[in-house]
């Protein structure tokens, strides 16, 4: 595991003093980023060969979100590799040892040059020593929609909310989705499924439904296209 320590700051937790939902998955997101530039096929290296993970899947599961000034250790490795998959783990622990957040996640190794999945090469697949897989369940990559959506107004993709592969940041949907989804106290597990990849410029319309135990925000494009689905579970699923 390639673990880095941190101390939750300011201007990472919510209106509560704990840590917010985004800003878990920035410190997963980061780690992993971490430990790829460590291992030398960080951001910049893998776009020198045309190529990049683009992250597919998230499965979170929350136990307690950290307070302010806690000193946290948060951890990832890869859990294997499958055609043009990838497949990782994370974990938040505070400094009691224990588990404040364990996560899933399904990444796509894709081609720049061609805008297509491509296989993880052994090359690649043996830097990273995949270990065995975190002990949680796993929901999969499909996010099934409910049936009560109801549509929100539109706003538009702005520039603070582009990353190095030119597409809006995995963390920044999860924001977006944010305003309809329960309060980050009540959230026990999230799951997120990208679709597409939104860029400057683009309309996003979101769609929200659910049930008392479940929370569904669709984020879809002008012309119906769906850029990434959002499900947050309560304390009661």
């Amino acid at each position: 595991m390639y673990s880095f320590d941190s101390k939750v700051r300011y201007s990472e937790v919510g209106a509560d003093g704990r840590l917010s939902l985004c800003s878990v998955i920035h410190y997963m997101q980061d780690c992993s980023i971490f430990q790829s530039e460590m291992l030398g096929v960080g951001v910049r290296a893998l776009q020198e060969r045309g190529r990049a993970w683009l992250l597919s899947a998230w499965q979170v599961e929350l136990y307690r979100r950290p307070e302010l000034g806690e000193t946290l250790k948060v951890g990832t490795w890869a859990s294997g590799f499958k055609a043009m998959y990838g497949y990782r783990n994370f974990v938040i622990i505070d400094a009691a040892g224990d588990y404040a957040v364990k996560a899933n996640s399904i990444w796509v190794y894709m081609n720049l040059e061609t805008g297509r999945p491509e296989k993880v090469d052994k090359q690649l697949a043996d830097i990273y020593q995949a270990e065995e897989p975190l002990d949680m369940e796993t929901d999969g990559r499909k996010i099934k929609i409910p049936d009560n959506l109801m549509e929100f107004p539109s706003f538009p993709v702005r520039r603070y909310q582009i990353d190095t592969n030119g597409h809006v940041n995995n963390g920044q949907y999860i924001q977006m989705a944010e305003e309809w989804l329960p309060g980050d106290n009540d959230i026990r597990k999230l799951r997120v499924e990208y679709k597409k990849a939104a860029v400057y410029g683009d309309t996003v319309i979101p769609m929200a439904g659910g049930n008392a135990d479940s929370v569904t925000v669709v984020l879809k494009g002008s012309e119906g296209q769906v850029y990434a689905v959002v499900q947050a579970v309560s304390g009661k699923g």
